[in-house]
């Protein structure tokens, strides 16, 4: 199926004071390939956030953004068009989310160079789903036009921590731990695993250096990862007990433009509704993109 979609936006930036710095970044998505009757489906807002950077005591900003373990997922997120698929957006602070404070802090308070640390804290986000919850009726699907049960979240944190170890090599780490809602600890298909908190931890090492970029990320969540289908009142769906992804992504820049790119994930998934592992993702890309100029790319994709 076809699809076309126009991603837009801003960053802006200004001078509030000497040292003071405020900033504000919003992008949004619109879907060129729907009725006029559908197309509120197909836009939505991806990024809207505001904050002031302190110069060397760091920033902080507010609203919808990445979550921190984006911060080493990104590294393996450079597929021209795959990827990324263990990064899930609306669930918990794994990709862009609702309701974020973060802090972050360049070059350890301008001391270390290369090293960079955030914090992060998640307000709850609950569904309709939640409510039915608490007055004592059953869960298990998202209602239409509200968030569903795998994009729900309680009140969270996180961090992350990365580090330029020069030559071109990084490693970095992250974790984060939140409540879980009262819905999704009382979806029929988890009804062996009511544990309050969902967690996960990703670590990732890459070079990026000589033309050559090598990535590679390894993450566990526990209670955290959704799987099955959330849209309808179905059984074979949760949140797996504990879930591992693997990705890897190696790419080369060619000097008149042309990068080549070939990458692995895979995420499997141990505790599923029937308490068995399964694999929910694997494949291989290969791809390319094409630089025409700093304004114009072409890519290609196949997994």
């Amino acid at each position: 199926r076809r699809s076309f979609f126009l991603h837009y936006g801003f960053n802006g930036e200004a001078q509030l004071s000497e040292g003071i710095t405020g900033f504000g970044t919003w992008e949004q998505e619109v879907g060129l390939s729907h009725a006029e009757s559908g197309g509120a489906k197909s836009n939505f807002t991806r990024l809207g956030f505001a904050g002031i950077k302190f110069a060397d005591a760091g920033s902080i900003d507010y609203g919808r953004n990445y979550g921190v373990l984006y911060d080493v997922g990104a590294w393996t997120d450079m597929m021209p068009e795959f990827g990324a698929d263990t990064t899930v957006t609306d669930n918990f602070m794994t990709g862009r989310a609702n309701g974020v404070f973060t802090y972050r802090n360049t070059n350890f308070f301008g001391m270390v160079d290369g090293l960079n640390f955030a914090l992060q804290y998640q307000g709850k986000n609950d569904t309709k789903e939640d409510e039915k919850g608490r007055r004592g009726l059953k869960g298990g699907r998202g209602l239409k036009g509200g968030r569903g049960l795998n994009e729900a979240n309680g009140d969270g944190y996180g961090l992350s921590v990365t580090y330029d170890l020069g030559n071109g090599v990084s490693a970095g780490a992250a974790y984060t731990s939140s409540n879980r809602t009262l819905g999704q600890r009382m979806l029929n298909s988890a009804r062996n695993n009511k544990d309050k908190r969902a967690e996960a931890y990703s670590l990732g090492l890459k070079y990026d250096a000589n033309n050559l970029y090598l990535a590679a990320l390894y993450s566990e969540t526990r209670n955290m990862t959704p799987y099955g289908d959330f849209s309808g009142n179905k059984a074979k769906h949760g949140f797996a007990d504990k879930a591992h992804n693997l990705e890897l992504v190696a790419q080369y820049a060619l000097d008149f433009g042309l990068r080549p790119s070939v990458g692995y994930l895979q995420s499997r998934i141990d505790g599923d509704y029937q308490g068995k592992s399964q694999t929910i993702k694997k494949y291989i890309e290969v791809g390319a993109s094409y630089n025409f100029n700093k304004n114009m790319l072409a890519f290609i994709d196949y997994r």
